[in-house]
Parts: C-alpha cells; structure tokens; sequence
C-alpha cells in the first residue's frame, strides 16, 4: 500500500492511498465465493451457481461493497502508518477504481494541533473567600420564604409587587401588532418583564377596571418593526393577588426536612448549606478565570470539524435552556453567536487533555467515591443511588470526567499564582453567577410568546 501525505492549509492534511489490485481482487473473489454459497439461480441448486455466473451477475455490486469497505480499512491503516491524530472524519474520495488497476482514494481531514504546554507559574488569579454572617443568614431565610410564597385575591388597587391576572392587545396606528395580545396574563408588578410604563401603568387600577396605556418602545428594542415606535395597548384587568409569605415556624422548618431542634438547627442547616454553595462559586469563579488565562498563553488553532460540532452542541444547550425551543430547529439559530465560545472550549479540551497526557492523570478512585457519595446523599436511599453508579458504567465514567477534570485543574493552581481575597458572601455568590459561562437570561424574555412584544 502506498501512502502520500500533504498539508493543504493549516490543519488540513490531503492523504493519497494506493491499494495493490490483488488485494482488490483477493477480497471481490472470496466476497463472491461466499456469496455463491447461499444465491437462489433458477436452474442451478443452492450453492452449485458457478464463480463465473455469480460474477457475471452480481459482480459489479459486490466490487463496489467491497472497495467502499478497503477504503476505509485502508484509511485507518494508512493513519497508523504516518502516525497521524486526525481531528473528526475525513472526506473520502475515489480517484481510480477500474478492475485489475490498482485502487486509488484520497482522504481530507484535519488532525490534532502540537501543544506545547505554557509556565503555568505565569498564571496569577484570586480566590475569593468569605464568612458568612448572621446577616447573610437572616436574607437567605427571607429568599427562602419567597419561593415558598402563596398570592391571594385581594379587593383593592393593585400596588407594586402584586400579582395581576390580564388580557391586552397591542395596537401600533390602531393595527394590532404580532406577539402583542394575550388573555390571562400574570404577572408581578415590579418585575419590570413589560416595556417601560407598561406595569406602573397597571398601579392604582382595581380588578374589572378596562383601561388604555399610551407607551413608547425602547429604541433599541430586539424587533425592528416596533423600536422606538409609538403604541397603545387595551388592558383588561382581571384580579389583583397579594403574596403571602410563610411563617418563621416549625412547619416551615420540616419543608426543608429540619424534623428538630427548632430555630437554631434550622440557621444551622441554612449555614452550612451556604458554606458549600459558597465553596462551590469561588472554586468555579477560580476555575473560570485560570481557564480564560491558560487559553490565552497558549497559541494553538481549533481544529474547525471539532468547532462545528461543539457549535451543535451549544446550539442544543440553548434549546434545552429555552424550554425545548417551542420546536425550534437548532440549524436556525446562526453559528456565528456560538464560534467565540466553540473555539475556546475546543481549545481547553485541547490543552487539558494534553495536561492528562504529559502528566499522565487517572481518576483517583477515592475522589471519585467521594463525588459519588455526594450525589447520592440529596436522595432517600443513599447507598442504593452508590450502588447504581457502580454498576453503570456510563453513569459512572462521567463521574470520573468530572473528577479528571478536578484533578487537571488542582495541578495548574498548585503551580499558579493564586491569591486570596475577602469579600462578602453575596460578592461570592454574585461573581459565581456572573461568571457562568452557560447563562441564557438574554433568551429568556424571547422565548415567551404571550407577550415576546411587549417585555
């Protein structure tokens, strides 16, 4: 078998393979003669049809079974020959198929970029840490409570921070426009979902009450058609809700499975809950910001078939996030608002995996019962959710993912230049949140359609 490789741009490769026509033929011939074994011919009994009649006959279809099966034999033994990493899969093309010539293909694909590792000691970061305080405490209980919340139907004007119940239409020079009607609307004044005016315009109104608001659409609003235009919408207000907060109490404590000990184990639990959710933000917001510095010391193109898919990838992440996309197919969504991302994370795969290579890390088991141990302690039965990611394989090996990914990211910072900051709990917290590099809140308002218009 000859092999010829040339690089045709960057990471692109251009393999030129040759096959000797006696392994073409070898491998057509032994195709028919077991094939010959089982045809149906009228007038020959099975297995008695002659080589030369099965030739004849079915030749043609099993040469071309065949070669596509040699091809792509070939590729992988030429790969292996070279010592090449191809990056995805290549695009294989005949050049030369003609029985009793020798069969000739090329294969276009990309390959794994050398990596060549930075000082990790240039990297410098800080490590935010915090106390969490009485006061950190007291608010946390009160957010707690405001998930717990109930509404109830009041009669009276509604005010800020009541839940109204409301139909409207959108109107712009007395046309109703797409996206601006809906009937039995909720929503919560204050929460500043509608355009400007649109929700103090509800304050003061009582239940029944049939009203018009005269408003204008931001300037710079998503929709073209409406941006800084002039529109009116016809409200209908239905019913004013007040909320209701739960009880500082002992029922309010066994919702979040506090069976005893009253007040104080209840202050204790939310602690040490916010301690983890603590440990957990600054170790990530850490993580982010070595991550974005190791990608910056290092000068290493993206194969693009790997980009293409992580582009996939992100696309479906955004999907799922919109709840399902209201069945929107991925391929709408343009590729050119997730490349940055899919580059960079392309990129970090690239250099942590070459960290994995050189420092030859493995999942320490030990790390990865702990990880375990730690998922299955938010159910019932502890044990038995231990039990079932040992006995799935696949469960399991992303558990071990993640602990590699842990072990990798420990050995940078050891070699890092990491500094500690104080901060307060909420600055932690905050800084996580801000940091995550999956959030959607800018899709959130576009994918409700009942008022897509108007928030």
């Amino acid at each position: 078998m000859q092999v010829s490789v040339e690089t045709t741009e960057g990471l692109e490769r251009k393999m030129t393979i040759a096959v000797p026509s006696d392994r073409v033929d070898t491998a057509v011939n032994a195709r028919l003669q077991e094939a010959a074994k089982t045809i149906h011919l009228k007038g020959f009994r099975k297995g008695k049809v002659p080589l030369k009649v099965v030739k004849n006959r079915f030749g043609p279809g099993v040469r071309q079974e065949v070669v596509g099966e040699l091809m792509s034999q070939s590729y992988y033994e030429a790969i292996n020959q070279e010592s090449l990493k191809p990056a995805g899969q290549p695009k294989i093309e005949p050049t030369k198929m003609e029985e009793g010539q020798d069969l000739e293909f090329t294969a276009v694909f990309e390959v794994y970029p050398e990596i060549e590792l930075p000082d990790f000691s240039k990297i410098s970061a800080e490590r935010l840490t915090a106390e969490v305080t009485e006061k950190d405490i007291d608010e946390m209980i009160e957010t707690l409570r405001q998930q717990r919340q109930t509404w109830e139907a009041v009669e009276r004007p509604a005010a800020d921070k009541d839940m109204v119940n409301i139909d409207y239409v959108g109107k712009k020079d007395g046309e109703e426009f797409d996206g601006g009607k809906a009937a039995g609307q909720n929503l919560v004044l204050g929460s500043e979902r509608m355009i400007p005016g649109f929700e103090d315009g509800i304050v003061g109104k009582e239940a029944g009450d049939a009203f018009t608001l005269n408003l204008t659409f931001p300037s710079e609003y998503h929709n073209s058609d409406l941006a800084g235009a002039a529109v009116e919408f016809d409200l209908i207000l239905n019913t004013v809700s007040e909320q209701k907060l739960p009880e500082i109490d002992e029922e309010f404590f066994k919702s979040f499975g506090v069976e005893e000990g009253g007040v104080e184990e209840f202050r204790e639990e939310v602690s040490n809950n916010m301690q983890r959710e603590m440990k957990t933000a600054s170790r990530n917001k850490l993580k982010n910001a070595v991550m974005d510095k190791l990608i910056d010391l290092v000068d290493i193109a993206a194969p693009a078939t790997l980009v293409v898919a992580e582009i996939q990838q992100l696309k479906q992440q955004m999907m799922q996030q919109m709840g399902g996309g209201q069945n929107m197919d991925p391929s709408q969504l343009p590729d050119e608002l997730f490349t940055e991302q899919a580059q960079r994370r392309v990129k970090l795969g690239l250099v942590l995996g070459e960290v994995i290579r050189t420092e030859n890390i493995s999942a320490d088991p030990a790390r990865v019962r702990e990880a375990v141990e730690e998922v299955a302690a938010t159910y019932e039965s502890p044990e038995e959710v231990v039990n079932w990611y040992y006995s799935n394989e696949e469960q399991l090996s992303a558990i071990e993912s993640n602990v590699v990914e842990d072990q990798v990211f420990d050995h940078i910072i050891d070699a890092a230049d990491v500094s500690e900051k104080e901060v307060g709990y909420q600055e932690v917290i905050q800084a996580e949140q801000q940091a995550a590099p999956e959030s959607n809140s800018s899709a959130e308002s576009d994918t409700d359609s009942s008022d897509e218009e108007a928030s």
